[in-house]
Formats: structure tokens, C-alpha cells, sequence
């Protein structure tokens, strides 16, 4: 397995939707939501796709983010490449890191490879190049027997890297090309700049073997909806999370989440997919072992599914809506060890567990988390008696000191959340 860098122990993501974050669409009006982001806990921006976009077989008026026709070259949609050089060199001056969404498993129609080199593409028996499912008509498929495409697409990843400093790549479908490409491109790449941080668009283990730092928890977050469906209990929530654990390798970071680009356009809000539940269900994301997701919106409340292929601007006015309550959670992840990423943050122990309740902790190096959780719509009341309870503790989101004998007494509303955290470490 490749080693994440060190500045990713402690990180969360925020995904970046250029297109809808303002109503001019553009990388410098993006840039001025930098300082709002930094304050709230941000440490990584993965941002969709910042290429031009493939106007043959093109959906929508404006087209996929995922049909890339020239892989080194900046949308003018969103502005300038010195435009994104500027963004990125802000970001860096905040703190925060950038992520590039990559699409490697296929080009627009319309990218000069069709013309120039159409063996880089998958063709059927006819001799036609194909999309890579019938769905994604907009797009080609790119066929990785092809060894020169192959040395062309790691080319095209180390420009970025080379020119724009970026810090690393989220890549789509990454299951959907050859796991021994990754590896000798990840290889390539961490050559050029050794803190590269690697996210694929995929789950499973194997992902992690091909040097990837951190692949999507796409099971966990299934089973939050169900959960919310009230077609799973608690019971089986703590399950999905401790075979994930089981699964996959100690160091392995695993993203959560509760939306995304995909989840918000296609499946619907989190507060239609999970109800009164969503930010019950981001406590756990942020607390169980793996690295918490935002999408573009999250944090003001965004109450629409983005049209994905048309403009559809996200509304920031009146922000405060849940900006506290992920501030909270972004910085607790920051400031609490046992909350860390993979092998830097602590293991997780369940100390109350039945249909309706989950109250689990995870400790290390002094600091320590308690959260307890009812994954139903009605109420409950837990008594706990456990020498693991015992500390002193302030609660996360009404700054409540609590020092903890060894019980806890509480009762908890429909779908409510208590997180209590402990630094010991001075």
C-alpha cells in the first residue's frame, strides 16, 4: 500500500462544483468562497472536472463535467488557466489542498484522439468506437490494450501536477480501468510529487493495493438510507461498519458520506433520502473511521437536485442554516486524534448497541469521542455502566462540561445525536 501523505491525517473533502457554486460559474468566483471554507474546517477541495466540455452527442446545453474533449486544457466556461493557477495558489496560501476529479475510463466524442488515434478507443464488432455503457451515449470509451493511451492519459495527469500543483486526483470510475494502470501510473506520479494524495471512485480493498490513499464508503452510505427508510435498524448500521473494518486495511482511508454530485443529481437530497435523519447520519460519517464528505451546498442547506447538464446556480444567501453544526464537526475531526484518517486515528469500540441506539467511542493518545446515536423515529432512553465511559468530556454542540464516572443516563429524542469529546492529552 502507498503511504498518504502526512498532511491528509487529520483531513476532510469538500466537493467543488464549479458550474453551479455562483451564478457567473467561474473559478475567481468560486475563489472568494476560499476564507468561508477555511474557517469552517475544510482541509481538501476535490473539484469536478475543469476541462473543456464535448459538444458532439452532448446532453443537456452544456454538456457532462465527465466528457472531457482535451484532457490539458482549462473550460473557458470557468475562466482561464491562469485563472485555476490562481485558485489553486490561494487554496494553498489557506491551508487547504486540491484534488482534481479525473476522468480517465473515457473522452467526448469530439477529443482529438477520435480523429487522430481512434485505436485508443473500444470498438464493437462493426469497427465503431463505443460508450462505455449504452446511458453514457455522450461519451467514448477509452481501451487500455492501447499502450500508447495509456502513456498519453499518465502524461496528461503529470501536467497538472507539473504546471498547476496539484495535489493530487479523485478518479471517476476508477474500477472501470485496469488496476495494473493505476499502479504504474500512481508510481509515476508520486515521483513527480511524493504527497500525492489518490482518491478512486470505487470500493473495495484491491484499490488500496493499486496505491490508492482512499476509496469510496458507497456501502456504509447505502445503509444510512436504508436505515432512514426504517428498513434497517441500528443493529444492522453498526454491522456495515464494522465488516468495512474487517474488510479493508487498518490504513486505508475510506470516504463518507451522506451526498455528493452523484447522490444530490440523480437520487435526490439527503433530506429526501434520509429525512430528519440527514445530520444524525453525518455524526456517524464523521465519527466512524474514515474521512467525512461535503458537497457544494451542503453546509447552507442546498434543498434541490442540481441539474446536472444545464446551469442550476446553488443559493449561499442567509448561509448560517447548518454552517455551525459542520463547522463543529470539521474541526472536531481536526483537533481530535481519535478521529484521524487510517492508522492515525483510533479504533472504534461499541459500548451500547439494540434496534434503535448505537453509542460507540474511539480513543487515542488522550483524546477520545463518545457518540451516541438513535437511528429511529422514536424515543429512548439508555443507561450505560462502563469503565470506558469514565473522563471528562464537553459536548460538541452545546459546549456542556460533563465529567463521567463510569455512567451515563440520557434520553434521546427521534433520530438525535450526542457527541461528547475528551482531551486528556496535556
Amino acid at each position: 500500500m502507498k503511504e498518504p501523505p502526512a498532511w491528509s491525517y487529520s483531513a476532510n473533502i469538500y466537493e467543488v462544483n464549479i458550474r453551479q457554486y455562483t451564478p457567473e460559474g467561474t473559478f475567481a468566483a468560486f475563489s472568494e468562497h476560499l476564507p468561508r471554507l477555511q474557517e469552517m474546517g475544510v482541509d481538501i477541495l476535490w473539484l469536478m472536472p475543469v476541462q473543456p466540455i464535448g459538444t458532439e452527442r452532448r446532453k443537456g446545453n452544456l454538456g457532462s463535467y465527465y466528457s472531457i474533449r482535451d484532457y490539458t486544457a482549462v473550460n473557458p466556461a470557468f475562466g482561464t488557466a491562469e485563472d485555476f493557477r490562481a485558485l489553486v495558489i490561494q487554496a494553498h496560501r489557506l491551508g487547504m489542498k486540491v484534488i482534481l476529479d479525473w476522468v480517465a475510463n473515457h473522452s467526448a466524442w469530439d477529443h482529438a484522439w477520435v480523429a487522430d488515434n481512434p485505436t485508443f478507443y473500444t470498438t464493437n464488432k462493426s469497427g465503431y468506437i463505443v460508450p462505455p455503457v449504452a446511458d453514457w451515449s455522450d461519451v467514448a470509451d477509452l481501451n487500455y490494450d492501447n499502450d500508447q493511451l495509456r502513456r498519453e492519459m499518465t502524461a496528461a495527469m503529470r501536467y497538472w501536477i507539473e504546471n498547476f500543483d496539484i495535489d493530487g486526483f479523485r478518479c471517476d470510475v476508477a474500477g472501470m480501468v485496469p488496476d495494473d494502470y493505476w499502479r504504474t501510473t500512481i508510481r509515476e506520479l508520486t515521483a513527480v510529487k511524493a504527497d500525492l494524495f489518490m482518491l478512486a471512485e470505487a470500493e473495495g480493498p484491491q484499490f488500496h493495493r493499486n496505491g490508492f490513499d482512499m476509496t469510496y464508503g458507497s456501502k456504509l452510505h447505502h445503509e444510512m438510507n436504508k436505515v432512514a427508510a426504517g428498513e434497517r435498524s441500528a443493529i444492522d448500521l453498526e454491522a456495515a461498519v464494522m465488516d468495512g473494518l474487517e474488510t479493508f486495511p487498518e490504513a486505508a482511508y475510506r470516504m463518507q458520506f451522506i451526498t455528493n454530485h452523484d447522490e444530490n443529481s440523480w437520487n435526490g437530497i439527503e433530506f429526501d433520502r434520509m429525512g430528519e435523519a440527514a445530520l444524525t447520519f453525518f455524526v456517524v460519517a464523521a465519527t466512524v473511521p474514515g474521512m467525512p464528505l461535503l458537497y457544494s451546498g451542503q453546509e447552507a442547506g442546498l434543498d434541490k437536485s442540481l441539474r446536472f447538464f444545464d446551469k442550476d446556480t446553488i443559493s449561499f444567501e442567509g448561509l448560517p442554516k447548518y454552517a455551525p453544526f459542520y463547522t463543529r464537526m470539521l474541526q472536531l475531526k481536526k483537533t481530535n486524534k481519535s478521529l484521524w484518517n487510517g492508522d492515525w486515528g483510533g479504533s472504534l469500540f461499541t459500548l451500547y448497541l439494540d434496534e434503535q441506539v448505537w453509542v460507540y467511542a474511539r480513543e487515542r493518545e488522550g483524546h477520545k469521542v463518545l457518540v451516541a446515536v438513535n437511528l429511529s423515529e422514536e424515543p429512548s432512553s439508555i443507561k450505560l455502566d462502563s469503565e470506558a465511559l469514565k473522563g471528562r468530556y464537553t459536548n460538541v454542540f452545546t459546549g456542556e462540561k460533563l465529567n463521567l464516572s463510569g455512567k451515563l443516563k440520557t434520553n434521546l429524542a427521534p433520530w438525535e445525536y450526542l457527541v461528547l469529546s475528551q482531551d486528556d492529552s496535556r
